[in-house]
Formats: structure tokens, sequence, C-alpha cells
């Protein structure tokens, strides 16, 4: 098996909607805001190449939106999706699978593009299967009025309509061992109805891809909860069982959102689960 971190661009958010209720003189000492309070994030993908298949795991905004629609999120820097698969030394066509870890726009914007004469859509990656849950297909598209901006019918439909999307089975209890793409799933449901959160065995370290569950290293102390999460008071519950199991496993978490911290771990303290290192991809595992 070999791991890839994939850059699919930065833009940026709200940073009062980032951290919900908590107030910004504790949130802006780990995510300084602009002058228009907005917060550096990231979109983050993972790519696994585990004998024959090769797994995206999310795939960010994309390009097909309108440029209206890209100037609410104030996009910077040069990553793109297919410029960070090329270095890595892979083609769209070389994708055999694509995981979601849930299906608004930032994780999943990536997985459909324009057809070739822009009449309409198709799957960006020709080739592949692209994985959601059943439970959570059913909530993103028929979304509740607080979710259906994230929920875009142009990302999700087609891959329906294309015959490659595929389904984890659903879960009978929040972790599921061995999913046919051959890792283990942790699944939440403050955020939004069944994300999933894989954890990777590699180099003899559980590498978890934590999606919106914790999406920057800010975010590690309980009551530090997005604003856009359905369920905060569940989200809160989530956090302390999945957090204290990092701690006690030296788990590796691998940020998708933070645009400054690629990895971290977590300890315990008197204060509760606390971070403890950051990490490059590249300090981290010796490629």
């Amino acid at each position: 098996m070999k791991l890839y971190p994939i850059e699919a661009g930065n833009f940026k958010l709200d940073g009062g909607a980032m951290f919900g209720v908590v107030p910004k003189s504790l949130w802006n000492r780990t995510n300084p805001a602009d002058e228009n309070n907005m917060i550096d994030i990231a979109a983050r993908c993972l790519l696994v190449e585990d004998g024959n298949k090769l797994i995206l795991i999310d795939n960010g905004m994309g390009e097909k939106q309108s440029e209206k629609f890209f100037n609410y999120y104030f996009r910077w820097g040069n990553h793109n999706l297919n410029d960070s698969l090329k270095k890595a030394g892979f083609h769209p066509d070389d994708i055999t699978d694509v995981f979601l870890s849930h299906l608004h726009f930032d994780h999943c914007g990536g997985s459909v593009q324009w057809n070739k004469d822009k009449t309409g859509y198709e799957p960006a990656f020709k080739k592949a299967h692209y994985w959601s849950n059943e439970k959570h297909w059913e909530w993103a598209t028929k979304p509740n009025a607080r979710e259906k901006a994230s929920f875009l019918k142009e990302n999700i439909m087609p891959l329906q309509e294309s015959g490659q999307l595929q389904f984890i089975a659903d879960p009978v209890s929040d972790f599921v061992k061995k999913t046919p793409l051959g890792f283990d799933v942790f699944f939440a449901d403050g955020h939004t109805d069944k994300q999933m959160l894989p954890h990777i065995q590699y180099q003899g370290k559980t590498l978890v891809f934590v999606a919106d569950l914790l999406p920057t290293a800010g975010h590690v102390p309980l009551p530090f909860v997005m604003g856009y999460d359905t369920r905060p008071l569940l989200t809160l519950t989530e956090k302390e069982k999945f957090l204290n199991t990092a701690a006690d496993n030296n788990y590796y978490l691998f940020l998708e959102h933070d645009a400054h911290n690629e990895i971290i771990t977590v300890e315990h303290t008197e204060k509760g689960v606390r971070l403890k290192d950051c990490f490059t991809f590249n300090q981290l595992f010796n490629e």
C-alpha cells in the first residue's frame, strides 16, 4: 500500500460559522481570521494505492460551478485536483474507487464534471465506483432546509445515473470493520447523517481521515463545534468518544480542511483531550 495526500484547492470560510458558539477571542488564536472574518481552509484529499485498487477519498469542490458560486468562497493558492493527481503520477482514469465521506459540495464536487459539449454532466472518474451509504444518500437527495445549499444535485445525481454508484452496507454500530475497500469506517451523525471516516493501517500506524468531525487542529477542544453541524450536541458526544479513542491508541489524524496542518495526534490532559503533535505527511511517512 502507498498513500498520497492530494490537495484539491484552498478557500476561505467564515470563522464564526466554523466555530459555532465559541468566541472569536478563542478560535482566532489557532485559526486567525482576515479583515472579513474569513479563515484559511483546505480541501485535502487522500489517495490510497492498494494492489489493483486506486482509491480517492473525497475530491474537493471541483471546477464546474459558476464564478459567482466560487466568489462566495474566496479561493486562493494554486492547488487543484487534477494537477495534484498528476504530481502523484496518476490520471483521473486510473482511479478505481472514489470514497465520499459525505456529499457536501466541498467534499464531492470534483466527482462530476461538464461533458465535452458542456450540455450536461458526467462522472469525472470514468472507470471508478463511487461509494456512499444508503442512509446518507437518502439524506442528501431529500435534503432538509438547513443543508439544502450544501447538497447540489449536479454533484450527486449524475453518479446514480451513470451506474457507477455503490453503497457501503448500513452499519449496525458506529464502527464497521473491513468495508469492501479494505479499511475500517467510523460513522458519525452530528455534522450530517452517516458521515464516514476511514481508518487506514499504514506503516504500522492508524491514519484516520477525519473529514468534518474534526475540520482543523483548532477544533480539538470539545465545545469547538461548527455552526454547520445539524446536530451539534451529538457532535459533542461523537467527538468525545472518537478523541478519547484516538488518544488511547495514538491515531494519526489526517485533516481535510486545515490549510496549515496535515496530520496531528492528540493526548489526554487535565483539561481533556488536547493537541499533541503536528506533522506534514512527508515528515511522518518516509516514502
